[in-house]
């Protein structure tokens, strides 16, 4: 009995993440209208974000082991290609593209990392891994189809083209993760990577725009404190947390659901139109997902 009640716990914090992730693409759109640009709304995320990882980071440096230069330098590289590089492609590209696309092209990142594993590590490529990778960009290409119907072929190749180079990024910062995770765990190394992440974001804000930049009407910090707490510190621990308990394949299971959420709250909330291309599209990428996902 206890342990289904941990494992009922374990997916319903997953769910939570997949709807938490799913939301970000969202509030970006919600935000723009009002004139921020990408580099200023991802700076008031991390921001807002910040003090609850500054916390947790200090909690696990004091509590874990103390980090080597060559621990500080990794953090830093997968912080600049996890939480900074991915999101800032992520930010453009959705100045582009509708939010489905966005979300669809983004959750190929897993065959992404099945792929530099395969060119860069030396891993054998498996049948049903061709399978996956096959039907995620069949499934992208019928979501292109439902985009391009809808407005400037140009645009969203070019935002295609951002948000395919966020999960490039993201699936690197996958890649290199692994060992960092077992040394320090995951919340730690989370809280960490996050922490360098905003301090590059500010970096880049300081260097690219006064200070007076962060005058933004009312509705931006809403959205951008929105996004820090329900698609960026709730998912990012919720997710951790549901690792815990169930393990990282099921968990990551029900993110299965993360496109759907994302195309259906475009709907709602953006006016967003949904075609059978798109549905069909969204299918197969699942489909692919949920192959490579299984062990």
């Amino acid at each position: 009995m206890v342990l289904e009640k941990s494992n009922a716990y374990g997916a319903g914090l997953a769910l939570i993440a997949a709807l938490g992730f799913s939301l970000k693409a969202i509030f970006v759109k919600l935000a723009y209208p009002y004139g921020v640009d990408a580099i200023t709304l991802l700076a008031l995320r991390m921001g807002f974000a910040l003090p609850v990882f500054l916390w947790i980071g200090l909690a696990g440096q004091r509590a874990g082991a103390s980090l080597t230069r060559d621990d500080w330098l990794k953090l830093f590289a997968l912080g600049c290609l996890g939480y900074y590089g991915a999101s800032i492609l992520d930010f453009w590209g959705l100045e582009y593209i509708s939010a489905g696309l966005e979300r669809l092209i983004l959750f190929t990142y897993p065959t992404l990392t099945i792929l530099i594993g395969v060119l860069f590590q030396g891993k054998p490529f498996t049948r049903r891994e061709v399978i996956a990778v096959a039907l995620c960009y069949l499934g992208i290409g019928f979501a292109f189809v439902h985009d391009l119907g809808l407005g400037d072929a140009r645009n969203v190749w070019i935002g295609g083209a951002l948000v395919f180079g966020s999960s490039v990024s993201y699936a690197l910062y996958l890649s290199g993760s692994g060992t960092m995770i077992a040394r320090l765990g995951a919340m730690r190394f989370s809280a960490l990577a996050m922490l360098v992440s905003s301090a590059v974001t500010l970096a880049h804000f300081s260097a690219s725009h006064p200070i007076t930049a962060f005058i933004q009407p009312l509705p931006v910090y809403g959205w951008g404190l929105a996004m820090a707490v329900f698609a960026t510190i709730v998912p990012v621990f919720a997710q951790s947390a549901a690792i815990r308990r169930i393990g990282a394949g099921r968990a990551s299971l029900f993110g299965m659901v993360g496109p759907i959420l994302t195309i259906g709250f475009g709907w709602w909330l953006l006016g967003e139109a949904i075609s059978l291309a798109q549905m069909a599209g969204a299918g197969l990428v699942v489909i692919g997902i949920l192959i490579v996902s299984r062990r």
